[in-house]
C-alpha cells in the first residue's frame, strides 16, 4: 500500500484485515487487496491534512508562514527533514531562506504527483 502512495498505520491494516477476515499471517487475493487500497485512499487526503496544520498554526488567518518558521517546523517535529532536504525543497519551490511562504501555493506544490519519465 505504501509502494502505491498511502501511508496507512498499523491500527488501519489490522482493520482492513479483520474487515475482510484475513490473519496477520493470511494472503490477501488481488481484488481484496483492490478494495482494501480504494478504501485507504479515499480516507487518506494529504492536501487537506497539511493545510490544517498551517491553518493551526496561522494565528492572524493570514494564509502564510515564515521561511524559517517552516523550516524549524520541518526539522524538529513529526518526520524530521535534514537542513539539506530543506534547502532542497525550498530551492524547489523558488522559496527564499528569509522569505514568506503562502502555505496554499506551497501545499499545492508538495503535493503534486511526481513526474513520470
Amino acid at each position: 500500500m505504501r509502494c502505491l502512495g498511502t501511508s496507512p498505520t498499523l491500527g488501519e491494516i489490522e482493520r482492513h484485515l479483520q474487515v475482510h477476515k484475513i490473519g496477520k499471517t493470511g494472503e490477501v487475493d488481488f481484488s481484496t487487496f483492490l478494495i482494501m487500497m480504494h478504501r485507504q485512499m479515499q480516507q487518506e487526503d494529504p492536501k487537506n491534512e497539511i493545510l490544517e496544520a498551517f491553518r493551526m498554526t496561522d494565528k492572524q488567518k493570514k494564509g502564510q508562514i515564515q521561511a524559517a518558521e517552516l523550516r524549524a517546523k520541518l526539522t524538529t517535529l513529526g518526520e524530521k527533514l535534514t537542513n539539506k532536504e530543506v534547502d532542497d525543497l525550498f530551492k524547489e519551490a523558488n522559496i527564499k531562506s528569509n522569505g514568506v511562504i503562502n502555505y496554499e501555493a506551497f501545499t499545492q506544490m508538495v503535493t503534486l504527483p511526481p513526474v513520470d519519465y
